[in-house]
């Protein structure tokens, strides 16, 4: 641990090969009462925003290094209410909107700090090893559902001409969503622009609507819905699935909602969609609910286990 607090993450992969040799399950391994919620994973860093309205760095354990973020909701607008959210929002936004020709100057100023190594001027980087301030992408991203912001399309179309421009070394974007608003036509007109090498990061955290309705607690939307989406995206390009699982008043997971989870990804692998990585993490920042906390890396590396037996995806956890 260095002197900000800042600590290397704990990646762990295994090959789908090797689930069914650990064996099944067990209760008393996913919900052991008397362990204590031990933090494993030591990223937790904070966003910095760089005196920009709209672009921020972090350091991000799952991009594995530095991700160069765009709030595309500055107005905290979200149809989800998760249990895990670091937004607070009950304090008033300092934005009622993305300014997409700010929001454009802003990156392209943050890209070129990043390119020419000037974030070591920050105390929060002085220190951190040269590799973790490599550039791995830019991340649509922020205090909401990037989906449902009114500019999508023309924030994406803008990301990707300053990409265009050939003045950095090309970045992947990312998007980061809860797979709501994947269907929206201006959200399918600005993924148009997508290449390859982008990325669709959707998430997933349960595979009941009970569960949902505890931990994301959605506006009326159902968990088909969802699914539905991931699908719909999923047979156009690889996905990632990003899945969260915090402890709620100090209880893990049950087994079976966790099992219930990993055959609505096995579903959606076998009705075509083309699942690339399924993320397993914890909530790894501070959090605006007291009852939401962080799950020790043994726990997670059970979830995974399962997704991987059940489902057979390639699973990591962070």
């Amino acid at each position: 641990m260095g002197a900000l607090g800042f600590a290397v993450t704990i990646v762990e992969t295994v090959p789908n090969t090797t689930a069914a040799a650990n064996g099944p399950l067990v209760q008393s391994e996913l919900n052991d009462k008397k362990r204590p919620p031990v933090r494993q994973t030591a990223f937790g860093y904070p966003r910095d925003f760089l005196d920009n309205r709209f672009v921020y760095t972090v350091v991000s354990p799952r991009a594995h290094g530095l991700s160069v973020g765009v709030n595309m909701n500055p107005d905290k607008r979200c149809n989800f209410g998760c249990l895990y959210c670091e937004v607070d929002r009950s304090a008033p936004s300092a934005e009622s909107s993305l300014d997409v020709d700010v929001m454009a100057a802003e990156l392209h100023r943050t890209l070129a700090r990043v390119v020419q190594g000037k974030l070591t001027e920050r105390p929060w980087y002085h220190s951190l090893p040269p590799e973790l301030l490599q550039l791995r992408h830019v991340s649509l991203s922020g205090d909401g559902e990037p989906t449902i912001a009114p500019n999508f399309a023309t924030v994406v179309e803008a990301v990707v001409h300053i990409r265009a421009l050939g003045e950095f070394p090309f970045f992947k974007i990312v998007l980061l969503t809860n797979a709501v608003g994947l269907d929206l036509p201006q959200v399918q007109e600005g993924l148009k622009h997508f290449t390859k090498s982008d990325e669709i990061w959707a998430k997933l955290d349960g595979g009941t609507q009970e569960y949902l309705n505890k931990l994301a607690r959605p506006n009326d939307i159902k968990l088909e819905k969802l699914l539905s989406n991931i699908l719909l995206v999923a047979k156009q390009r690889p996905v990632v699935i990003q899945s969260l699982f915090p402890a709620i008043n100090g209880e893990e997971p049950p087994l079976t909602e966790i099992e219930e989870y990993a055959h609505r990804l096995r579903e959606l692998r076998e009705a075509g969609a083309r699942i690339s990585l399924v993320q397993i993490y914890s909530a790894t920042r501070p959090t605006t609910r007291p009852e939401c906390g962080h799950l020790p890396l043994k726990t997670l590396s059970h979830i995974a286990q399962s997704v991987r037996q059940i489902a057979g995806l390639k699973a990591e956890v962070f």
